[in-house]
Order: C-alpha cells, then sequence, then structure tokens
C-alpha cells in the first residue's frame, strides 16, 4: 500500500456528482500524472486530496491517517500544492513569496529564523531563481513565475507536491523547463510529484504513473504504456489516435489523431479542446 491514496472518494458541487467512488493510489517518491478531458474531475480531485475542498464520502489517507484529521501545520509539512492559476502575489517580491513556503514552522509570532531563509535560499538556488529574489514577481516572465511558485512549494520541504495544470499559459520551452525541474526534483531528491497535465506527451515524457480520469472515474491507471494507447484514448478523450515511439525517450507519443464523430454534443467545445491535448514535439 502507498502512502497516499483514496477510499471510494465522492465529490459533488450542488447536485452535480464529479467524482464518483474514486479508490486510487499515488505511487511514492514517483511522477503521477492525471490526464482526462475538462470537467473529469482532476483538478477536483486533486482539490480534495489537498483539503481544498472535502468530499461528500470516502476518505483520502495519508501515511495512514485520514487527512481531515490532520492538524493543518502538520499536514503542510508534508503536502505542498501549486494551483492553476496562483493568485494573491501582487506588489511581492520573489524571496517575499517563496518565504510564505516557511509558514508551517513559523511560530506565534511569524519571525523568519536563520533556518527559514537557509531554506529559502536553498529553493531558490534549486529553481534557478536566486537572481530574481529582489525582483518583483509582476516583472517576470511566465515561466519564471511559474519557477518562483514551484520555488514556495519547495520551502515547505514537503514530501509531496502537487501541481494543478504547471504547463498552462508557458510556451513551449518554459514548459520543458518547468517539467524538467520537477524531474529532477524527483530524481535527485525522492519528491513524489503528482501532478494535472493536458498534454499527453508531456504526460508519457515525465511522468512514472498515469491515472486517466472520465466522468469522474478511473478509466486506467499504470506506467505510460499501459495507458498510452488508442483504446484508452479513445474512451477519454473521443479521439481515434495514432501512437508511436518518442525517438529521445522510447516512450509512446500521440502523434495524430481524429475527432470521432458524434460522440460529442458539442463539437465547438471539444474540437477547441482537442487542439491542446496532443501537441507535438
Amino acid at each position: 500500500m502507498e502512502r497516499l491514496y483514496t477510499e471510494d472518494i465522492s465529490i459533488s458541487y450542488g447536485d452535480r456528482l464529479v467524482v464518483n467512488g474514486l479508490s486510487v493510489e499515488f505511487p511514492n517518491k514517483k511522477i503521477t500524472a492525471i490526464i482526462g478531458s475538462n470537467g473529469c474531475g482532476k483538478s477536483t480531485l486533486l482539490k480534495a486530496i489537498t483539503r481544498i475542498i472535502t468530499q461528500q464520502s470516502g476518505a483520502v489517507i495519508l501515511d495512514g491517517q485520514n487527512i481531515l484529521k490532520e492538524n493543518t501545520k502538520a499536514l503542510a509539512k508534508k503536502m505542498a500544492i501549486l494551483p492553476q492559476t496562483p493568485e494573491g502575489a501582487s506588489g511581492l517580491t520573489v524571496g517575499e513569496l517563496v518565504s510564505y513556503g516557511r509558514f508551517p514552522y513559523q511560530n506565534g509570532f511569524g519571525r523568519l529564523t536563520k533556518k527559514d531563509y537557509e531554506v529559502i535560499d536553498w529553493a531558490l538556488e534549486v529553481t534557478g531563481t536566486k537572481d530574481y529574489k529582489y525582483r518583483n514577481l509582476d516583472a517576470l516572465s511566465g515561466g519564471q513565475r511559474q519557477r518562483v511558485w514551484i520555488a514556495m512549494a519547495l520551502a515547505q520541504e514537503t514530501d509531496i507536491i502537487f501541481l494543478d495544470e504547471p504547463t498552462t499559459y508557458l510556451d513551449m520551452a518554459h514548459q520543458l523547463e518547468v517539467l524538467e525541474l520537477l524531474q529532477r526534483l524527483n530524481l535527485e531528491q525522492g519528491r513524489t510529484v503528482v501532478m494535472v497535465l493536458h498534454d499527453l506527451n508531456q504526460a508519457a515524457r515525465f511522468a512514472d504513473y498515469i491515472i486517466a480520469l472520465k466522468d469522474g472515474e478511473v478509466v486506467k491507471a499504470g506506467n505510460c504504456k499501459e495507458v498510452m494507447t488508442k483504446n484508452v484514448l479513445r474512451e477519454v478523450f473521443q479521439i481515434d489516435a495514432e501512437i508511436g515511439k518518442d525517438p529521445r525517450t522510447n516512450k509512446p507519443m500521440c502523434t495524430t489523431y481524429n475527432l470521432i464523430k458524434g460522440e460529442y454534443k458539442n463539437e465547438e467545445k471539444i474540437n477547441t479542446y482537442a487542439a491542446r491535448i496532443c501537441a507535438n514535439y
């Protein structure tokens, strides 16, 4: 049994059931990617696992403990989350934002210790953002800001990092930069990384384990060769995909695809989404 897993969790927004009786494990010290179409429950699952929202039934278990019973600061020392669109940092310098990652370790006075400053500098160093320490976050590019947010998550010194679409709004070079950083943190420091990704080829290239969701349920979970198949992509995304091999990694990749006609009621919405899911390198 893994450190982190869900037991039959169901999550609803009002009368709409988004996640339905989901039981899934997240391999320790590995990179897990969660994939699926818009509205399938990817981000909702991530929010429940990190206690941003509460499920209606079931449990999220970390180290044998239901996370709903965990002390907030104690839980923040185990897991960090980078939301899809981080907010609330306007006017802050890079160093100030990264210092927020030390919140779980601060006493009642909220003062940073020598150890806190050392960890902040380490997080800036490992993410390649140390030169920006005294710069305003608003003055940075999208890729630079994303690395700073990751630095803040690292400053929490957690074993597990969650990221909701960390490559959104970034160009191809900055997407690769962020994903290679996460891969390096996993390989060199043993961090468990769980992230929601839209790009199937990025998921196959960087993830050790992929969870494919549809309508709040797991269609397939396993390594990239088990998940990146014509049948799984057909069921999850309603596309007829051609699967080839990445010449640099030897992992499967989606080389091209067609929309399966008649599968969707809202063709315009899906055509817009489908254009995003199989980006070629």
